[in-house]
């Protein structure tokens, strides 16, 4: 079958969009095009690329870069029709009335959630924003099947199905951690934001003199000259990776792979968007045989107390994080039991094959129904 992959948002070499669903696809033998924001037309691994214009501004890939995405579509003339955008469902409505019937929604994110903490809304608009946006989000969609990358998305879509975003095989390739040396090394993977706890991991620098962090993820320039200020005069124990850049996953992996890190960090501050969130790095953190040290929200202590791979804290007791890293630095066979546990789990729970099945059998019901 032929199927076309669709983002106005998300970096053409997305792990999820591009290695996870993309490429296993091609592998199985169906023909699969991406039309995503990039430089130029390229097939790269099987997967053809049809690049639509970067947009200058918010409102541009709202529109005129939406618009070319749906024309670009509609002369593929494929079987199905999977796009990752909630700013592209009138577009793949619009496809929908065309005739093509046979629409796969993504969702990657808990929008409602994500609008509310939207630093360039106005904090008192951003409820009736979010209310009036999932009201649309379901009514408009419900002709679509719909693929959750989160378990908890079922709340809103009870009938989608859970293709969870574990990591693939190749995260097992990874060689396990192990520590050689006597160096306190951290790490932390993903997109850098104060959101997402970037002041909390540096403030490590400050009461934990031996430690070295690696901040490995798009970070905005301005974001990183900020951090490298706070870190002060322990700067020089501060790597920001992906200044004003996207990385791709295998330099994310290539991190993983140098060993001797003491923990993977995720010290989120209190934010009702992550509160039910499994992150990705957690599932490669533990692939990669690395113990967690995360905040201590319900999920995700469920998460660490099934699996045993980590440690959860108080983002905001600096004293709670210093034992947790201190623990598993100074225990290094209970660290190394943490980070076994979790690569087990990984081995034979979370793992992206098994959820792969799931969408390949959702395209093949989509394809046999009349």
């Amino acid at each position: 079958m032929k199927i076309v992959h669709i983002t106005t948002v998300h970096n053409p070499f997305d792990n999820r969009i591009f290695f996870k669903e993309c490429l296993h696809t091609v592998k199985m033998g169906h023909e699969v095009v991406l039309i995503a924001p990039h430089d130029q037309d390229q097939e790269f691994k099987g997967v053809k690329i049809k690049a639509l214009a970067k947009p200058k501004s918010r409102l541009a890939r709202m529109t005129i870069v939406n618009l070319q995405a749906c024309r670009r579509a509609l002369l593929e003339k494929a079987d199905i029709y999977h796009f990752h955008d909630p700013e592209f469902i009138p577009m793949a409505c619009l496809i929908y009335l065309r005739g093509r019937k046979r629409l796969v929604y993504d969702v990657h994110e808990d929008y409602y959630s994500s609008i509310m903490q939207k630093g360039y809304l106005p904090s008192f608009i951003r409820p009736l924003i979010a209310s009036v946006f999932s009201k649309m989000e379901l009514f408009l969609t419900k002709g679509f099947k719909k693929v959750l990358a989160e378990k908890y998305y079922g709340e809103r879509f009870p009938d989608g199905l859970n293709v969870l975003n574990y990591p693939g095989q190749e995260i097992l390739d990874v060689p396990v951690n192990k520590r050689s040396n006597d160096q306190l090394n951290l790490i932390y993977s993903g997109n850098i934001s104060l959101e997402r706890g970037a002041q909390e991991h540096v403030n490590i620098l400050k009461y934990i003199e031996n430690a070295k962090i690696y901040m490995v993820g798009y970070c905005e320039q301005e974001l990183a000259d900020y951090l490298y200020e706070q870190a002060g005069e322990n700067r020089e124990r501060l790597e920001i990776v992906g200044r004003g850049r996207y990385v791709p996953f295998a330099e994310i992996m290539a991190y993983y792979a140098r060993g001797n890190w003491t923990a993977g960090l995720a010290l989120i501050p209190d934010n009702p968007h992550y509160y039910y969130k499994e992150l990705t790095k957690f599932f490669e953190y533990m692939g990669a045989g690395i113990p967690i040290i995360c905040s201590n929200f319900p999920a995700w202590q469920e998460l660490i107390k099934q699996t045993g791979a980590g440690i959860c804290v108080d983002y905001a007791n600096e004293m709670e994080i210093k034992r947790a890293v201190e623990y598993l630095y100074l225990n290094e066979q209970a660290a190394a039991a943490m980070g076994l546990k979790g690569r087990a789990c990984v081995e034979h729970r979370f793992k992206w094959e098994s959820e792969l099945e799931k969408l390949e059998k959702l395209y093949d019901h989509l394809i046999l129904k009349k």
